[in-house]
Protein backbone atom coordinates (compact mmCIF):
# COMPACT_ATOMS: atom_id res chain seq x y z
CA UNK A 1 0.00 0.00 0.00
CA UNK A 2 1.29 3.42 -0.75
CA UNK A 3 1.31 6.62 -2.62
CA UNK A 4 2.66 6.84 -6.14
CA UNK A 5 3.29 9.83 -8.36
CA UNK A 6 2.13 8.99 -11.87
CA UNK A 7 2.21 11.47 -14.66
CA UNK A 8 3.12 14.44 -12.50
CA UNK A 9 -0.53 15.17 -11.61
CA UNK A 10 -0.11 14.58 -7.91
CA UNK A 11 0.03 11.50 -5.72
CA UNK A 12 -2.34 8.57 -6.15
CA UNK A 13 -3.04 5.93 -3.55
CA UNK A 14 -2.69 2.26 -4.54
CA UNK A 15 -3.15 -0.84 -2.42
CA UNK A 16 -1.51 -4.18 -3.18
CA UNK A 17 -3.88 -7.15 -3.43
CA UNK A 18 -2.77 -10.77 -3.59
CA UNK A 19 -4.68 -13.01 -6.01
CA UNK A 20 -3.27 -16.50 -5.79
CA UNK A 21 0.45 -16.23 -6.54
CA UNK A 22 0.19 -12.78 -8.10
CA UNK A 23 0.15 -9.38 -6.48
CA UNK A 24 -1.60 -6.56 -8.27
CA UNK A 25 -2.18 -2.93 -7.43
CA UNK A 26 -5.67 -1.55 -7.03
CA UNK A 27 -6.32 2.15 -7.49
CA UNK A 28 -7.54 3.78 -4.29
CA UNK A 29 -7.95 7.36 -5.43
CA UNK A 30 -6.09 10.60 -5.67
CA UNK A 31 -5.72 13.47 -3.24
CA UNK A 32 -8.72 13.58 -0.84
CA UNK A 33 -10.28 10.25 -1.86
CA UNK A 34 -6.86 8.61 -1.75
CA UNK A 35 -6.24 10.04 1.72
CA UNK A 36 -9.59 8.67 2.97
CA UNK A 37 -8.90 5.29 1.40
CA UNK A 38 -5.45 5.22 3.03
CA UNK A 39 -6.97 6.01 6.42
CA UNK A 40 -9.56 3.24 6.04
CA UNK A 41 -6.82 0.77 5.07
CA UNK A 42 -4.75 1.85 8.09
CA UNK A 43 -7.75 1.38 10.42
CA UNK A 44 -8.36 -2.10 9.01
CA UNK A 45 -4.67 -3.01 9.41
CA UNK A 46 -4.68 -1.85 13.03
CA UNK A 47 -7.90 -3.75 13.71
CA UNK A 48 -6.38 -6.95 12.27
CA UNK A 49 -3.28 -6.46 14.46
CA UNK A 50 -5.43 -5.91 17.57
CA UNK A 51 -7.52 -9.00 16.82
CA UNK A 52 -4.35 -11.04 16.27
CA UNK A 53 -2.90 -9.82 19.58
CA UNK A 54 -6.21 -10.57 21.37
CA UNK A 55 -6.38 -14.14 20.08
CA UNK A 56 -2.71 -14.74 20.85
CA UNK A 57 -3.24 -13.53 24.43
CA UNK A 58 -6.39 -15.67 24.74
CA UNK A 59 -4.54 -18.74 23.50
CA UNK A 60 -1.67 -18.15 25.94
CA UNK A 61 -4.20 -17.79 28.76
CA UNK A 62 -5.87 -21.07 27.81
CA UNK A 63 -2.51 -22.83 27.71
CA UNK A 64 -1.70 -21.54 31.22
CA UNK A 65 -5.10 -22.68 32.51
CA UNK A 66 -4.73 -26.12 30.91
CA UNK A 67 -1.32 -26.53 32.55
CA UNK A 68 -2.83 -25.62 35.93
CA UNK A 69 -5.61 -28.19 35.42
CA UNK A 70 -3.05 -30.88 34.52
CA UNK A 71 -1.10 -30.10 37.70
CA UNK A 72 -4.32 -30.17 39.74
CA UNK A 73 -5.28 -33.52 38.19
CA UNK A 74 -1.87 -34.98 39.03
CA UNK A 75 -2.10 -33.77 42.65
CA UNK A 76 -5.63 -35.18 42.94
CA UNK A 77 -4.51 -38.59 41.64
CA UNK A 78 -1.67 -38.67 44.17
CA UNK A 79 -4.06 -37.85 47.02
CA UNK A 80 -6.58 -40.48 45.89
CA UNK A 81 -3.87 -43.16 45.71
CA UNK A 82 -2.58 -42.20 49.17
CA UNK A 83 -6.10 -42.32 50.62
CA UNK A 84 -6.80 -45.75 49.12
CA UNK A 85 -3.49 -47.19 50.36
CA UNK A 86 -4.03 -45.82 53.88
CA UNK A 87 -7.49 -47.42 53.94
CA UNK A 88 -6.17 -50.88 53.04
CA UNK A 89 -6.57 -50.99 49.28
CA UNK A 90 -4.00 -52.16 46.76
CA UNK A 91 -3.86 -52.22 42.99
CA UNK A 92 -4.21 -55.47 41.05
CA UNK A 93 -4.05 -55.40 37.25
CA UNK A 94 -5.03 -51.72 37.19
CA UNK A 95 -7.95 -52.04 39.63
CA UNK A 96 -8.08 -51.01 43.25
CA UNK A 97 -9.07 -53.85 45.61
CA UNK A 98 -9.44 -54.09 49.36
CA UNK A 99 -6.65 -56.18 50.88
CA UNK A 100 -7.73 -59.49 52.46
CA UNK A 101 -7.68 -59.99 56.17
Amino acid sequence: MGWEDRGGCGPYYYRSVREGDRVRKVYGGGRVIGELTAQVDEMRRRQREEEKAFWKETQEDLVRRAEFIRELEEATNILIRAHLIVNGFHKIRGQWRRARG
